[in-house]
């Protein structure tokens, strides 16, 4: 049997065997070899831009910049973390974190104090203030992601964010074992 190639752009092997992946096909000279329809790195790029900037005009006039929401974000959900722990949490370096609590804390968003037991550590606290934007600021981004799940239904929400984990879960696998061999620990 020879392959065929379905709507969906997947080409398939002969029969019993698995789908053949779209991006390892070899491209004509001048075709893109990994088209951005088919790079899921593209598209989800192009999501996540898509989904900021829709967050960022539904937020600023709140007087929240898109950066400083997602350190609230994580306040939100634990409050009084490391600023090391706040830059794992939001994915920033620990000097980014540190601008962004130094502009919240002159906004009355947040306080820092140190540590008892280590000095060295600060913990990043909510104020009554940066707590209440919680119940403003929430409904927007969910008003943001039901927008953009609008024409999907919830199996194909659900079927979405189990895809999306399985996608992070393999390039995390990945990184962690590239890291292993770097650090030389792999056997």
């Amino acid at each position: 049997m020879t392959s065929t190639k379905k709507a969906t752009g997947t080409t398939t092997g002969k029969a019993g065997k698995k789908p053949v992946c779209p991006m390892k096909r070899s491209a004509p000279a001048g075709e893109s070899v990994l088209p951005f329809a088919d790079s899921v790195g593209y598209q989800v790029r192009a999501t996540h831009r898509a989904l900021q900037r829709f967050l960022q005009v539904k937020i600023e006039p709140h007087g929240i910049p898109l950066g400083m929401w997602y350190f609230l974000r994580a306040l939100w959900h634990e409050d009084g973390l490391t600023q090391r722990e706040l830059s794992d949490r939001v994915g920033t370096m620990e000097p980014t974190t540190l601008s962004a609590i130094l502009i919240m804390e002159k906004k009355g968003l947040v306080r820092r104090a140190r540590n008892q037991d280590d000095r060295r550590k600060w913990h990043i606290h909510l104020t009554p203030k940066g707590r209440a934007l919680k119940t403003q600021l929430l409904p927007l981004a969910r008003e943001v992601v039901d927008t953009a799940v609008q024409n999907l239904s919830r199996s194909e929400v659900k079927q979405l964010l189990k895809g999306l984990a399985d996608v992070q879960k393999s390039l995390h696998a990945t990184l962690a074992r590239l890291d292993d061999a770097n650090n030389g620990t792999v056997e």
